[in-house]
């Protein structure tokens, strides 16, 4: 019965995986045959290749604001509404889950950081004498890392946050009644008591997917600053890799980038659970 999965996972997935280990030592054109080069390709990434260190230091300071920052406002929102109303907590939920995949919220904010004095950013801080001309907000140097983790922080309540939902409606009720009678007063207590280490499966969920997010997408730099961005501010290593593998079909380079991405996704998401195993304790 499970041999399809497996059968399925395994070509689709662990095959690939590995396939990309081999060619990520090679150079390969997809027009030609792959032509074994060694380590050639991971050394001129980080000796060579000042663009791919540029958003090597753009993804971390990306995920590790992002990634704690989002979770944790993804956990504290689901917690919120998990203390309303059935009605009014399955409306807050979909309305906060909607930015997430609505295509028009790029659109929204790159009015609100639009150049020109018509831009609500600029509009609102020319209004109250803070500014004297427009921000170029999107083509700055200086303001594009900042706005994306900005947006991205406003679009963090994606699966990881239903898997929340999830994790506080699935709780069994009897254990506050029993905390209760052993002496837990209020809602603070039961959350870090009772909710935390019984949702422990879907907080993990929920952090294997935030892990994710934050390192395989580009969506949020790509719509606001374009790809590149000036002097490549909001570059990250995403980016990087769809430039090597689909515009200069350089397909053995973007392996090499795409296994360094894996293994930094894998390191990160061994830390995340380390801690939530921690917690769960």
């Amino acid at each position: 019965m499970m041999a399809p999965f497996l059968i399925l996972f395994f070509v689709f997935t662990v095959m690939p995986v590995f396939a990309t280990i081999i060619i990520s030592f090679t150079d390969y054109n997809v027009l030609g045959t792959p032509n074994f080069v060694g380590w050639q390709n991971y050394i001129n990434l980080f000796v060579h290749d000042e663009i791919f260190m540029k958003s090597l230091s753009n993804t971390m300071v990306y995920a590790v604001i992002t990634g704690p920052v989002g979770y944790m406002l993804a956990f504290i929102v689901a917690w919120v509404l998990n203390e309303m109303g059935p009605f009014l907590r399955a409306l807050l939920t979909f309305i906060v889950y909607v930015p997430t995949l609505s295509g028009t919220a790029y659109t929204i904010w790159n009015l609100i950081f639009d150049g020109d004095v018509y831009g609500y950013a600029n509009s609102f801080l020319m209004s109250f004498g803070f500014i004297e001309e427009p921000i170029q907000w999107l083509t700055t140097e200086e303001y594009i890392l900042p706005i994306i983790i900005i947006v991205q922080l406003w679009m963090s309540m994606g699966v990881g946050f239903l898997a929340m939902r999830a994790g506080f409606s699935s709780v069994d009720k009897s254990l506050y009644e029993a905390a209760a009678v052993d002496g837990v007063k209020n809602r603070f207590q039961e959350l870090f008591y009772i909710t935390i280490p019984a949702m422990g499966p879907h907080l993990m969920t929920a952090a294997i997917l935030q892990i994710t997010s934050m390192f395989a997408n580009s969506a949020v730099s790509e719509s606001l600053a374009g790809s590149p961005s000036t002097n490549y501010a909001g570059h990250l290593i995403i980016q990087h890799l769809s430039d090597y593998s689909s515009v200069r079909f350089q397909r053995g380079y973007a392996s090499a980038i795409s296994v360094i991405l894996f293994l930094m996704m894998i390191a990160m998401n061994k830390v995340v659970l380390k801690l939530l195993n921690k917690i769960g304790r």
